[in-house]
């Protein structure tokens, strides 16, 4: 029987005031694999511990990304109008995967860490111009968005646009993003498009201009080496590179900003924090003890591909199986005070960004990279920081994150 805390994990409302972790914790320590009655839907599978994420996250052969990756279903011919590489699974994945990964490898990363350094001062500075102000805004926001920009080659013109209908995909369910929220359209609506979203269509046309050259991008930004590899290789039909781009978008900036704005959240209300980042001896170990207690993107499902067991749960061939990456993140058995920022925490084996499996997020090292140099230019600049009030969150059971933050600084 579920206690009086469970809340309706398919029900975008459950998480507008942040993440229900009392529900996870009872799921966790009663029902790990919990079969979940669905708003609007057929039920899904819970998998909310750690061992059993790691498990499924390490199949794909069973539990396979190939019919969609969020709880929404669809059919054959949706899926295969919005998907991108994220959607399949090997070897069809690691061709993709392949050609993008150079961009994004550590090595690859670590070389652009003078330029985020540079970035992330300038940000420090306009935004301590005030003493109050909304961090998410002028400082969360900020970097991943300009990092963006310089690492697909676009325009830094036009990437306050770019970011505002990437928020509108990814952000589909929350109405400060969106006035078509992804749970009150009609049952057909653009059905056909990215994350259902009509953003998606103004993107598209975006990436047609690149196809098509009328937008000039940086012929050594990801897009250009993905267009001329296309060229020799044709990996992409040119759907498939408008819903790459529009992936791009909308995962490549939030994700990062998300945890950059948990991070913020969680020094402005806890000082030690602070102290402890400007000694220096943590900063090996700190970017993933706030990613992974961000958890931005809380969730990937798997569909089964046959009759398995997972946990102590019996899951039937074309079961969907959501794995909670934001419950496994704190998992008592493995993390020591999971809802405490340790930041000398080392192992920190958490599950966010998809760790653990062959879709993990290509994106972790330039994540990790961002949190620690922006932490790094703010805790040299202030003497303190402090929550003026609660912040507000995403209408999202898919994307966690701080949307608003006003906090005070003194210098």
């Amino acid at each position: 029987m579920l206690n009086k805390d469970y809340v309706d994990l398919s029900d975008h409302d459950s998480f507008k005031n942040g993440v229900p972790h009392q529900t996870f914790e009872w799921l966790r320590e009663n029902d790990p694999v919990h079969w979940t009655k669905e708003k609007n839907g057929r039920g899904f599978w819970s998998v909310t511990c750690h061992k059993d994420i790691l498990s499924a996250n390490g199949n794909n052969s069973v539990f396979s990304s190939a019919k969609g990756i969020r709880i929404e279903d669809q059919t054959r011919e949706e899926y295969l109008a919005r998907r991108t590489f994220q959607e399949t699974d090997p070897p069809e994945h690691r061709i993709t995967r392949k050609m993008l990964a150079p961009a994004f490898s550590q090595k690859a990363i670590s070389s652009y860490e003078n330029m985020i350094r540079e970035l992330a001062e300038l940000i420090v500075i306009k935004s301590l111009k005030s003493l109050e102000f909304d961090a998410v805004e002028l400082i969360a926001k900020q970097l991943p968005m300009m990092m963006l920009g310089r690492i697909l080659g676009l325009p830094d013109s036009d990437l306050e646009w770019l970011i505002k209908k990437g928020d509108a995909l990814i952000g589909n369910s929350d109405p400060e993003f969106t006035n078509d929220i992804v749970d009150k359209l009609e049952k057909n609506q653009y059905r056909f498009m990215p994350f259902r979203s009509p953003a998606a269509i103004e993107l598209y046309d975006y990436a047609e201009k690149i196809m098509q050259k009328k937008i000039t991008i940086h012929p050594n930004g990801v897009l250009s080496k993905v267009l001329d590899s296309n060229k020799d290789q044709k990996i992409m039909e040119n759907h498939e590179f408008k819903n790459f781009f529009c992936l791009l978008i909308a995962a490549g900036n939030d994700t990062t900003r998300y945890s950059i704005a948990m991070a913020l959240y969680l020094i402005a209300n806890n000082p030690k924090l602070l102290s402890d980042l400007k000694t220096n001896d943590h900063w090996d170990t700190a970017p993933d003890e706030f990613i992974r207690l961000a958890s931005p993107t809380m969730y990937f499902r798997r569909t089964a591909t046959c009759d398995t067991a997972l946990g102590n749960a019996e899951i039937k061939k074309n079961d969907k199986v959501i794995l909670w990456f934001v419950s496994g993140n704190r998992d008592k058995s493995v993390f020591r005070n999971p809802h405490q920022a340790i930041l000398s925490r080392n192992p920190n084996p958490h599950v966010s960004f998809g760790q653990g499996g062959v879709h993990f997020c290509l994106g972790i090292w330039l994540a990790r990279m961002e949190v620690k140099v922006l932490l790094q230019e703010l805790s040299k600049k202030i003497q303190s920081i402090k929550a003026l009030d609660e912040p507000t969150w995403t209408r999202s059971n898919f994307i966690c994150g701080v949307k608003s933050l006003n906090v005070r600084i003194n210098t």
